[in-house]
């Protein structure tokens, strides 16, 4: 099991190594931005890949939609992100910093712990909300009041400046976190829309689309990979939050009459956990569900859940699920003024499905896998990545870089495995420092020609995580790194 506690450890590697840049670095940087490098993008993609795998391409009963980034200004009305799509933020008078509110809360909380007396008079927060924040960490669905209230009996103090001791807070306020666009050339013409704040509402919205133009029945889902945008205060966690992110969400549509929707949940629960732990190789011991409290859980959700990793700065939602009933389609349906009642072709029946939504953060993902996989030992840095996943599978080193027959036979070698695996060939500095550099970007295994190799067509593949070497016929080669890849397991 992982127990890394130090994000700044992951993030120096991760830029080293090319996995994740500040975005807009030589301009001095922009906030809550980044750029995926080299080994960034491919360990996205692999993500992105593999999940597209699994929930799409390996069922039957969803299909796939890639909407619009920007979108109609109706649609967030009818959603109701244009009202209720909202953070609490509040100011350091002192030092200027700007946090969300909820967050400043609940890391204090995290901080005091025991320390904090629950029997504290307050008159606004009532005791049992107030002991539930500190048991739960959580003081998701508190109002502005309730949050100044809080800071104010505790003396929340600034994380970033030591003149403010809880006196010098501006009071809490709602921000929107929609990203307007104004569609048109000419000042006065332009019309209103958004950037998408979730994939969510292009599914929807395209529901009658899909049931129209394919021959899906009930129950079935839409599924969507996609960039959105929230303009959100940040606590500076790497990818975790950002401004411009990655989601990868299904609606599972459904005749509540017909299917349990209980029994729907807990099986997408199933496939969540199976994904992350089979799918991602993650540690089970680092993950965790938590229940939505009735006051965090939106108003039209009969039940919430999150799926939790324990990144380096504690557990924070990876992946959501929720039973949204039919609010959506009901909503886009008043909005719109066009009927999204779909015929169930087996019982002739006109409704308006309900829906389960498993929705995760791609990016999410990516900072989990390199939360889980990074280790110090022996004196190195290792990334343990699964195989499914690593930027590279296989690398391919001529012992001697100097010796153009070894070259060439590595060359050779290369080419054959580019066919099956994605493959890079290193010939840089001694073989040892070739090892260490592999084992930094996770490349599983390292296949090493030598001058044996000219003579009996023979390499050394090594290990990255146990470090063993074994001498493989090229012509086993490639059935030889299946086999260990189906085996791997940490």
């Amino acid at each position: 099991m992982n127990n890394l506690t130090d994000l700044s450890k992951i993030t120096a590697l991760a830029k080293r190594r090319g996995f994740i840049y500040p975005g807009s670095e030589i301009y001095g940087g922009l906030a809550n931005t980044y750029d995926y490098g080299p080994m960034g993008v491919e360990l996205l993609r692999n993500i992105r890949n593999l999940w597209w795998e699994e929930f799409v391409h390996g069922r039957d009963d969803i299909v796939g939609l890639e909407a619009s980034l920007i979108s109609h200004q109706e649609i967030w009305k009818a959603s109701g992100h244009t009202s209720g799509f909202a953070d609490a933020l509040v100011d350091c008078r002192n030092c200027k910093l700007r946090m969300r509110a909820d967050h400043l809360l609940e890391d204090y909380i995290e901080k005091k712990g025991k320390e904090l007396d629950v029997t504290k008079k307050m008159e606004v927060i009532s005791p049992d909300e107030l002991k539930l924040a500190i048991e739960s960490l959580k003081v998701e669905g508190w109002s502005e009041v309730k949050m100044d209230e809080f800071i104010s009996a505790f003396y929340v103090p600034c994380p970033n400046c030591s003149e403010n001791k809880g006196d010098k807070w501006t009071k809490v306020r709602k921000f929107n976190l929609l990203f307007p666009v104004n569609l048109g050339i000419v000042e006065g013409d332009q019309s209103l829309a958004y950037l998408r704040g979730e994939t969510a509402q292009g599914m929807f919205i395209n529901f009658m689309n899909v049931t129209a133009s394919t021959r899906v029945k009930l129950p079935f889902g839409i599924a969507q990979l996609g960039k959105s945008f929230r303009n959100e205060i940040t606590p500076g966690n790497s990818v975790f939050r950002t401004l411009e992110f990655e989601q990868g969400e299904i609606e599972y549509f459904f005749d509540p009459e017909v299917n349990n929707w209980e029994e729907l949940f807990e099986g997408w629960k199933s496939s969540m956990w199976d994904f992350i732990t089979k799918g991602l190789g993650i540690y089970a011991e680092n993950l965790r569900w938590r229940i939505h409290s009735d006051e965090e859980r939106s108003f039209y959700s009969k039940r919430t859940e999150d799926l939790e990793y324990k990144f380096p700065f504690g557990f924070k939602e990876l992946w959501g699920l929720a039973y949204r009933t039919d609010y959506d389609l009901s909503q886009h349906e008043k909005g719109s003024g066009k009927e999204l009642r779909m015929v169930d072709s087996q019982t002739g029946k006109k409704l308006l499905p309900h829906v389960i939504e498993p929705a995760v953060g791609v990016n999410r993902l990516f900072l989990m896998a390199l939360s889980d996989a990074y280790c110090e030992e022996e004196g190195r840095v290792v990334l343990k990545l699964s195989p499914k996943i690593a930027p590279f599978t296989v690398a391919v080193f001529p012992l001697l870089a100097n010796k153009e027959e070894l070259v060439s036979k590595a060359g050779e070698i290369h080419k054959t495995l580019k066919r099956v695996f994605h493959a890079t060939v290193d010939a840089r500095g001694n073989i040892g420092k070739r090892y260490l550099s592999q084992d930094e970007i996770g490349t599983p295994y390292c296949v090493t020609v030598d001058f044996d190799t000219l003579t009996d067509n023979m390499v050394t593949v090594r290990d990255r995580d146990t470090k063993d070497q074994e001498r493989v016929l090229i012509s086993n080669l490639i059935p030889f790194i299946q086999g260990k890849m189906e085996s791997w397991g940490k």
